[in-house]
């Protein structure tokens, strides 16, 4: 989605947004409709597509996922010895759901046609649109984008971690301490309390880009409950709020 205005070199990431599933895929998923229904409501990052929605104004592309993560994880790293939700089945192709029950069951074939039909095509397009935007500014900054449960969920491996109203999340070469600090102040200004790289920890880079300066990342995940309600993806009044802090963070990377 392009921005307002002038363009610049600054993406926001949503890569967990959609509940939408291809039929094809669907047929694959073991899981009935109001299993399938409850299990989006659960693992969907809801509405952050919309908590997007205010970067535009400064000139954010916003990279948004149609697609559930169902179908594929964008996020995921292909071999499993760099990806540690391999083990609970959550690589990049989801074999098992949020309570560690069977999603689906695939072959190494399907496997693999689920990576060449959604997976490989948007790292592509993401790389691409990372390189223009080095190839026209030099720098590239990255916003990727997610909320969480106020509860840990089965799946996930860190359950035990502090959850804060927002997880800031880091990498040692792509998110260097101004742009950690400068969130943080951010966040404080908007009330919102904060914890580094917990419960979840790191932010997104496309691999091509892994261990280039110039490229600048910080994982936003926000708690759910601070800006709609859990039970029904309904937004409330924090929503605004939660907006607004994210515009405020794509400015502020804008201008350096």
């Amino acid at each position: 989605m392009r921005p307002d205005g002038d363009v610049q070199p600054l993406i926001v990431h949503v890569p967990h947004a959609a509940t939408a599933i291809p039929g094809d895929v669907r047929d694959g998923i073991a899981l009935d409709d109001g299993q399938l229904a409850e299990e989006l409501r659960l693992m969907t990052d809801h509405r952050t597509d919309v908590l997007a929605a205010a970067t535009a104004r400064y000139g954010a592309t916003r990279f948004v996922n149609g697609w559930s993560r169902l179908v594929v994880d964008p996020e995921r790293f292909l071999d499993p010895d760099l990806e540690e939700m391999e083990a609970v089945g959550m690589g990049a192709v989801y074999t098992a759901t949020s309570d560690l029950g069977v999603l689906r069951t695939p072959t190494a074939r399907q496997r693999e046609a689920l990576l060449d039909a959604w997976f490989r095509p948007y790292h592509a397009a993401l790389t691409l649109l990372v390189d223009r935007y080095l190839a026209a500014f030099d720098r590239c900054a990255l916003i990727d984008l997610h909320s969480y449960p106020s509860a840990p969920l089965p799946y996930e491996r860190h359950a035990e971690a502090d959850r804060p109203a927002l997880c800031i999340g880091t990498h040692p070469v792509h998110t260097p301490p101004r742009v950690r600090d400068l969130v943080a102040d951010l966040a404080a200004a908007a009330g919102l309390p904060v914890g580094f790289d917990t419960p979840f920890v790191g932010t997104f880079v496309p691999t091509p880009h892994l261990g280039d300066p110039r490229v600048v990342s910080v994982m936003l995940e926000i708690r759910r409950e601070t800006y709609l309600d859990e039970a029904t993806a309904t937004p409330h009044a924090g929503e605004a709020q939660l907006s607004a802090f994210v515009g405020a963070v794509a400015e502020a990377l804008r201008d350096g």
